[in-house]
């Protein structure tokens, strides 16, 4: 986990200023802002336009009695692209973007719950507590 956190705290944004200012060599300063400013005001509107398409898609779910629980993680990861869109960088905007991509989202998904569904056999459920429990006994 350590690993993970150090790659996407200090090994991305380095190779995304890396990027950039390769990118401003070559381009200009001027264009590579106006690129990443670009990217950031249409991600926005995509994520936006996504956002309103999803929430009704999620109330027709439930007026039907289908729980959306699919849904939501698309929602999640229309939530993280929008996240990813901001961010300044190109690899993150990629990233977003693709994460727009209906199919490529549900295809991430499918694979994210794939694993969930594994690790859960192999582990168990488990039991969550919380540590304020024991401490309010019910009278």
């Amino acid at each position: 986990m350590f690993k993970k956190l150090l790659f996407l705290f200090i090994i991305v944004p380095l190779l995304e200023l890396y990027i950039l200012i390769k990118i401003g060599q070559i381009l200009g300063a001027e264009v590579t802002i106006t690129l990443v400013v670009v990217t950031g005001i249409l991600g926005a509107i995509f994520v936006r336009m996504q956002g309103f398409t999803l929430v009704g898609k999620v109330k027709r779910d439930l007026n039907e009695g289908r729980l959306p629980h699919k849904r939501l993680l698309e929602g999640v990861c229309i939530l993280a692209s929008g996240l990813l869109l901001l961010t300044p960088g190109l690899l993150t905007d990629l990233t977003g973007f693709l994460l727009l991509i209906p199919p490529v989202r549900v295809r991430l998904i499918n694979a994210l719950l794939k694993k969930a569904k594994t690790h859960f056999r192999k582990e168990g459920t488990g039991t969550v507590t919380w540590g304020y429990q024991n401490r309010f006994p019910e009278s």
